[in-house]
């Protein structure tokens, strides 16, 4: 029986729920305030916090050797989460959270693509049909009826 702290399927599942929680509290904390400062503030919480964690864990004294390829990665991942982010609260300061995080949610779909696209993956049948229920799922919940 494999370790539970080295599942991905339980990490995956909390990031959903931190996620979701995320969303919530973000709609609510966006009230009278620019969504590109609460994205900033947000932001510094989310740098604090996981330089804590790191430095807690010993993990900022040998990161080890990164190559050039690692640090172009992460930065271009860096700014599309900062895109993102910056995206995601601009809509959470216009509309209501039920409609914009299924809407975000569209990103797993996009991931799919991208990651036959560029990584030469390939989701099982089974896996489109998921893929495109979330898809159909998240435009259903959308469209005003």
């Amino acid at each position: 029986m494999s370790d539970v702290s080295s599942s991905w399927q339980i990490w995956a599942l909390l990031s959903a729920a931190f996620a979701a929680l995320t969303a919530i509290f973000a709609k609510v904390g966006v009230e009278g305030i620019n969504s590109d400062l609460a994205t900033l503030i947000r932001t510094g919480i989310v740098l604090a916090a996981l330089a804590l964690i790191l430095f807690a864990t010993g993990q900022l004294s040998n990161p080890g050797p990164m190559s050039g390829k690692s640090w172009l990665f992460l930065l271009l991942s860096g700014l599309g989460t900062g895109a993102s982010w910056l995206c995601y609260f601009r809509a959470l300061k216009l509309g209501p959270a039920t409609l914009v995080a299924p809407i975000d949610k569209l990103s797993v779909v996009l991931v799919a693509v991208f990651g036959v696209v560029f990584l030469g993956e390939r989701p099982s049948l089974y896996g489109w049909i998921g893929i495109a229920l979330i898809a159909t799922g998240a435009v259903l919940i959308a469209v005003k009826a």
